[in-house]
């Protein structure tokens, strides 16, 4: 995630871009039941309320891994209730189970089934503990469905500012980082249990709903997009190079907007995804399809209203960053890229899988570079504790850097030493990134510090076997999870050379490490 908006020039000097989306509890939910009391389970095992993850306390389940997510919602942005929702959670028993917990914050919850059976449930916090009709075996395969509506409520913090269920002049914007997806869906809300989406989305007379992964619908660019302006660090076009859009080439885009009716479109993510990389986005969207040179679909959108933002630029700069670090850190790991500029009041920016999203504070390549680049680094490779974020946060700043620098901006080199001879930035030595704490996940020390080990590690061990372990890394650890000693193996491995110290200094130690 990176921040945006009006500090971006302060930011650019002092470090690098932060910003993250964290729920707080907002109180308890009223205890309620749907359907007969199961009989005979209530006293049976129960697995975990909390992933364990001490960043993020009370997120997360145990006892269950869930496989797939069905999402069925209808968004009324201006309406009583935004939101009506029935969530289909196919997951699989990883113990006995006679009940189990999911995570929901602030909607009421009509119904609860699971494998076709009322369920009973029991509200507390976020938490939601469904008691089935009869206990779950160990590697049972169960299908829970959740009716479920309401309004999300977003986030306010202190320091972050406002994030999670956003609502825009025309519709809603949602992004949210570490765990806000359970105040708009039911979940196991961490990202140790990564999964598949489908999304079924029903929006309004005119509205657009664009969500992660690729649409079913056939193509129809449309159009949006304002003045081309004379943006800073992005590339110009070599002459009679081949625009990427492709009308009518057959690839996946957006339902066409109904004036009349109620639009519903369908979105399928193929790769499993971390619930806070889940979006949904409703508003009046202009729509470019097409292809990178390698043949990666394209789906990018900007909202109407935002005059100063050209999407044809826009959806250029997805594409070439896409290729450029398909080159580096190896396969683009999804069905598509792209990306989606909304008229939010946010500073920040959310890679959400497939197609990050981005506030209204317009179109910034650096940040750009920085969001596609977690799609290899916290997408495809998440984390499996919060506290090893520097392998999401410090990967992309120093791609934020690379584009930087190819785009005839500072050099990565300029970009290190001028943050090395900060010696009393106490908010950069004085945290070690591999372990910030829980108030310092999103600080400056995992985004800058974290992307100056990556400069220092390149250093150390050559820029063609720095590449090769970030390659090995992205390829082993493809849709799966990853941790910091998982990393230290991988560069210690690959590399031949053993860099236990050096990793130790740059992450654990507080100080400024020796070059």
């Amino acid at each position: 995630m990176s921040r945006g908006a009006a500090g971006l020039a302060a930011l650019a000097v002092a470090g690098s871009l932060t910003a993250a989306c964290q729920v707080t509890p907002f109180g308890d939910d009223d205890p309620g039941s749907s359907g007969p009391p199961p009989e005979g389970a209530v006293s049976g095992p129960a697995g975990p309320t909390t992933a364990g993850d001490d960043y993020v306390p009370g997120d997360g389940n145990g006892g269950y891994d869930v496989q797939h997510y069905a999402l069925k919602l209808k968004i009324t942005p201006d309406g009583p209730r935004q939101l009506d929702g029935t969530a289909t959670i196919t997951a699989l028993a990883t113990e006995r189970l006679a009940r189990f917990n999911l995570d929901l914050t602030g909607l009421d919850v009509s119904s609860i089934t699971v494998d076709g059976a009322p369920a009973r449930q029991q509200r507390g916090g976020s938490e939601l503990e469904v008691t089935p009709a009869k206990p779950l075996e160990k590697g049972a395969k169960f299908t829970t469905v959740v009716q479920y509506a309401g309004t999300p409520r977003p986030v306010t913090d202190s320091t972050l500012g406002k994030y999670g269920w956003i609502r825009t002049p025309d519709g809603v914007f949602v992004a949210c980082q570490p765990s806000g997806a359970h105040t708009w869906f039911p979940s196991n809300d961490h990202p140790s249990d990564k999964a598949t989406f489908d999304f079924e989305i029903t929006v309004p007379p005119g509205l657009t709903a664009i969500a992660n992964g690729e649409p079913e619908t056939p193509p129809a660019d449309t159009g949006g997009g304002g003045l081309p302006p004379n943006l800073p660090g992005s590339p110009p076009n070599p002459p009679g190079t081949p625009p990427t859009e492709s009308p009518g080439s057959g690839l996946p885009s957006v339902e066409p907007v109904s004036l009349t009716a109620d639009t519903t479109s369908r979105w399928h993510v193929k790769a499993p995804m971390a619930t806070y990389l889940a979006t949904v986005d409703v508003g009046r969207f202009g729509v470019r399809t097409g292809r990178t040179p390698s043949g990666v679909p394209v789906i990018t959108a900007v909202d109407q209203s935002l005059m100063t933002v050209n999407i044809d630029r826009f959806h250029k700069l997805n594409s070439d960053v896409t290729e450029e670090w398909t080159r580096l850190f190896g396969p683009y790991p999804f069905s598509s890229t792209g990306g989606l500029i909304d008229n939010a009041d946010v500073g920040f920016a959310l890679e959400a899988q497939t197609r990050p999203v981005y506030g209204a504070f317009g179109l910034q390549p650096t940040i750009v570079a920085h969001e596609l680049a977690h799609q290899w680094f916290g997408d495809s490779v998440s984390v499996t504790k919060w506290q090893d974020i520097w392998l999401n946060e410090g990967f992309a700043t120093y791609a934020e850097w690379l584009w930087e620098e190819k785009s005839g901006g500072r050099t990565v080199k300029e970009q290190f030493d001028e943050r090395y001879r900060s010696a009393g930035a106490r908010e950069l030595w004085d945290v070690p990134p591999g372990n910030p704490g829980r108030k310092q996940m999103f600080g400056r020390s995992v985004y800058d510090r974290g992307g100056m080990t990556l400069v220092a590690l390149r250093d150390k061990v050559g820029e063609d076997v720095f590449y090769k372990i970030l390659q090995t890394w992205t390829k082993e650890r493809r849709h799966a999870g990853g941790t910091t000693p998982q990393f230290i193996a991988t560069a210690n491995k690959v590399s031949g050379k053993s860099l236990d110290g050096f990793f130790n200094d740059w992450l654990y130690e507080q100080g400024r490490p020796s070059r």
